[in-house]
């Protein structure tokens, strides 16, 4: 069988479910999350931007990280408007620790066009909530389904599981063609007027009950209408192709103190943790060796010679795309040799580093200022 079709197709002409059916599931999962559903903060309100936030900050990061740090967040950035004009190593500060960094530097620059083009008015509007920075097909439809009730599908991993087993969809979910099969159900099913319950719904069957492992069928609502179920295949499913593992790569970097000032550097605006500060360092090439690649790093970016000292620690973070090891030094400058403080260059006591935006990874090298040296650690 080919990934992209299904081993069964749902009832009904082109594969739509039958209207009754779907009315009847739809009904007993309101019926379910009235009573079970879970009390988030973003739930207590319909302001489009609260929702927003919450949607940008729940992608791929679990519920229970998000609260405290959605909870912080509005406090400090309450308004489109508060965001939009705030430092962006602020905003970068108040993300620290969620990861995917890139993910605020969207959102503040697609709140930026909100308030510019907008008036700070999150627009209802799918066309126009597309063009907006970061702003995919789920973070789209979960805004216009939950803020302003239109009755568009907001389709994430716990929807695609969901859907995958109720209908025994044995087609690849992380293809396109399975995705938009699963979204026109999933429209299919939508009750009139109903479409942010119903889409909150959804995630959180599939967050507390239709979970990866041991589903909790016995306590499924939809459990009697579940083609999955009935097939005895629902821990088959859904089926994904496999995720290709990280690429390591090895790099070095290195602790620099003068005069109790630790010499700090930001990251380029772009990329991969884009705009936040961390040590000194680099890749290191194929091959080639960890502290002659420091001393090259000094010597290209400053114009100064370094000499490197003990062997601090080492540490792994991995990325969804990537592994790093990185191999951290303590290190000196040559006599004669300095290195003057610029906008991306700073040197800072350890309570004003406390203060800056920095990846997890540098956080645990910083850590073994306190621990001594070779100690290893190891950040997944």
């Amino acid at each position: 069988m080919q990934t992209s079709e299904y081993d069964r197709q749902p009832a009904g002409r082109n594969g739509a479910p039958e209207q009754g059916r779907a009315a009847e599931l739809a009904g007993r999962l309101l019926d379910w999350y009235r009573t079970h559903g879970r009390d988030l903060p973003w739930r207590r309100t319909r302001d489009p931007y609260h929702i927003w936030v919450s949607e940008v900050m729940l992608q791929q990061t679990r519920v229970e990280t998000v609260i405290p740090y959605f909870e912080r967040w509005i406090a400090q950035f309450p308004t489109p408007e508060a965001l939009a004009s705030a430092p962006q190593e602020q905003v970068l500060k108040a993300w620290e620790g969620l990861g995917y960094y890139v993910r605020a530097r969207n959102l503040q620059e697609a709140v930026q066009e909100v308030v510019a083009r907008y008036g700070g008015a999150v627009p209802d509007d799918p066309d126009a909530l597309a063009r907006l920075k970061g702003v995919g097909p789920y973070t789209a439809g979960a805004i216009l389904s939950i803020a302003f009730n239109r009755p568009v599908p907001a389709v994430d991993g716990n929807v695609l599981r969901v859907i995958a087993r109720l209908y025994n969809i044995a087609a690849d979910i992380s293809l396109p063609s399975t995705r938009r099969v699963i979204t026109e159900l999933v429209q299919e099913m939508m009750p009139e007027g109903q479409a942010g319950d119903f889409n909150q719904a959804l995630m959180d069957l599939g967050a507390t009950i239709c979970t990866p492992k041991s589903p909790k069928c016995l306590l499924c609502p939809l459990r009697e209408g579940c083609e999955g179920w009935k097939a005895g295949r629902v821990g088959e499913l859904p089926v994904k192709g496999k995720a290709r593992a990280p690429r390591p790569v090895e790099r070095v970097a290195a602790v620099v103190e003068h005069q109790g000032r630790l010499l700090m550097v930001r990251r380029p605006p772009g990329g991969l943790l884009g705009g936040l500060w961390e040590l000194p360092g680099d890749d290191v090439p194929a091959g080639a060796d960890a502290e002659e690649t420091l001393r090259a790093i000094f010597w290209n970016r400053f114009g100064v010679e370094v000499v490197v000292g003990e062997h601090l620690t080492d540490v792994t973070h991995v990325f969804s795309h990537v592994a790093w090891h990185v191999r951290c030094y303590r290190a000196g400058l040559a006599p004669g040799h300095e290195i003057r403080e610029s906008a991306d260059v700073r040197w800072a006591s350890r309570s004003e580093v406390d203060g800056f935006p920095m990846p997890t990874v540098q956080r645990k090298v910083l850590a073994a200022l306190h621990e001594g040296p070779t100690s290893r650690r190891r950040n997944d």
